[in-house]
């Protein structure tokens, strides 16, 4: 049985397309309340593994159970309101006259218009709330396309956690994000977290500047398959590092828990 100590488990999962395999095999298990870093270069299955986790995509072979159900034996329909999503090209779907609170009650239907669907007060304000969490409930009424790519970012933050998720995947959430916006979505992230600690985050990334001091564990892929993954500091090192992009690294994390990483111009 699946332990209730577990968001995630991926036994032997392999995604193919035609004959080529882009990702895997792959076996990671993420406990409740961990927050994890996905890592690595262009390439490498990351968003593949993402939307694998968050019942978008369909694995080849293997197992996989997210939150105690196992994909092949339930509704995803169903299933999937328990797991918060947002992907870099999220925001290509939603229309630019969509409406924020809209935007972000439609993950109540696992939808992203709210035409079809009918929505009640209380679905609004929980809408209204969790906008409030980002630091954006005073754009609940404006249309997403006359926001900033980074308040964009913190609606859609908003809906991936709307329907109190115990997972929630966010695919290289700092997308199209200047400088600033990618330090707001840090603390945002940051806020994500504290707001419901037993809540299980994976984040994609390839930037280790990117990565949020609360992160607790990382997987490091290349190649559609993992080098390594644990805790955090065990895994985003320079060795690890090199490897997944073929340079050589010298990472290095400051006082307030933030990754850097440089090329290493020491000579060998």
């Amino acid at each position: 049985m699946q332990s209730t100590a577990t968001a995630l488990r991926m036994t032997s999962m392999t995604v193919d397309r035609g004959l080529n395999r882009i990702c895997g095999p792959i076996d990671l298990t993420i406990g409740r309340g961990e927050f994890w870093i996905v890592l690595g270069p262009n390439g490498s299955g990351k968003s593949t593994l993402a939307a694998v986790a968050a019942m978008r995509g369909h694995p080849t072979t293997g197992s996989i159970v997210v939150l105690g159900a196992e994909l092949g034996k339930i509704d995803l329909r169903v299933h999937r309101r328990r797991v918060g999503y947002l992907s870099a090209a999220l925001i290509d779907q939603v229309r630019p006259d969509a409406v924020a609170t809209d935007v972000v009650m439609t993950a109540l239907n696992d939808a992203l218009d709210p035409w079809w669907h009918t929505y009640t007060e209380s679905d609004r304000e929980a809408a209204l709330a969790a906008l409030a969490i980002f630091g954006v409930k005073d754009r609940a009424d404006r249309t997403i396309g006359t926001m900033s790519s980074g308040e964009i970012q913190r609606c859609l933050l908003a809906r991936s956690i709307v329907t109190s998720p115990g997972l929630v995947v966010l695919d290289e959430p700092s997308a199209r994000l200047d400088l600033g916006g990618r330090e707001g979505l840090i603390s945002a992230l940051c806020e994500l977290h504290s707001h419901d600690p037993s809540r299980s985050v994976i984040e994609v990334t390839h930037h280790v500047d990117e990565i949020p001091p609360i992160a607790t564990h990382a997987l490091v892929m290349h190649s559609g398959v993992a080098l390594a993954s644990g805790p955090i500091e065990e895994v985003v090192t320079g060795d690890v590092l090199s490897s997944a992009f073929d340079v050589q690294l010298k990472v290095t994390r400051d006082q307030l828990g933030r990754f850097s990483a440089r090329r290493d111009e020491r000579p060998r």
